[in-house]
């Protein structure tokens, strides 16, 4: 691996890093993140097919309060350069090299914690020292401390995507290829449950009696392989636009009270 891809993927990783703390930019998700380091490696497609899948194992995470999802960040880079090296060293299949990839991401994800729990850890010093600069009234000490806080989550993600660059990219690829085909398949099999639970995740967050007719809908327009993504994203839209338009006429046809409001609901209530 060159030495400008090598500063590159340690650039990704940072931002990849300090998001998976700020949630602000995003750059922490694994279609974004994968993306980016097939994009610097020249594996634009195998990235984004990574990432794409990551992204639907990791639709359920998220950081809500003080309980800490998995890794995403780490996962998505470590999981991304893995396939980078093996598809850098010649004689790997493509489809081999993604579905190891999307099986080593759920247990760096679980081990990124770990490096989550020392980087709090270490955090908090850092807000002592702040509270005391705050005291004192010098606000460019309490940046300083924050920059320096969010810097250090950034950097437990660049410290070993770096450290896995240097890895021989012959050794990656002799890895994967001497796997016997059931282990590969197993991890194939894996991939793809492990993208199920995501969508089940999020979908018993989600699912209420007003939603399921929708999920329904999805999945039957899903099978239709002539509808495009972009066909079934306007269809999409366009539900959710008369749905909220049948809302609010009925918010108004009942003058604010007798019913819930939510015509849907209603009729299925009615059942």
């Amino acid at each position: 691996m060159s030495a400008i891809s090598i500063v590159l993927i340690a650039i990704v990783a940072l931002l990849a890093g300090m998001e998976g703390i700020l949630d602000e930019f995003q750059f922490h998700q694994p279609l974004v993140a994968c993306t980016l380091i097939g994009l610097v490696t020249g594996h634009l497609k195998e990235g984004i097919i990574l990432g794409g899948s990551l992204q639907m194992i990791a639709l359920g995470w998220a950081n809500v309060g003080a309980a800490v999802a998995p890794d995403a960040a780490l996962a998505s880079v470590a999981s991304a350069i893995i396939m980078v090296l093996g598809l850098q060293g010649g004689s790997t299949n493509v489809t081999n090299a993604i579905n190891t990839s999307i099986a080593v991401a759920v247990p760096l994800s679980v081990a990124g914690l770990f490096l989550t729990m020392i980087c709090r850890t270490l955090a908090i010093p850092m807000v002592h020292f702040m509270d005391g600069a705050a005291e004192k009234g010098d606000y460019k000490a309490i940046e300083r401390w924050q920059v320096a806080a969010i810097l250090m989550q950034g950097l437990r993600i660049m410290i070993p995507a770096v450290v896995l660059c240097f890895v021989p990219a012959k050794v990656v690829t002799g890895a994967l290829n001497s796997m016997p085909a059931w282990l590969s398949g197993g991890m194939a099999v894996g991939g793809g449950m492990v993208a199920a639970v995501g969508y089940a995740m999020v979908i018993n967050m989600m699912a209420t009696k007003e939603t399921w007719p929708f999920f329904a809908l999805g999945f039957v327009l899903a099978a239709i392989s002539e509808l495009t993504l972009i066909a079934l994203g306007v269809i999409g839209v366009v539900l959710a636009l008369i749905y909220l338009g049948l809302k609010d006429n009925a918010g108004k046809g009942n003058g604010g009270t007798g019913g819930s409001g939510d015509p849907l609901g209603d009729i299925l209530n009615d059942y």
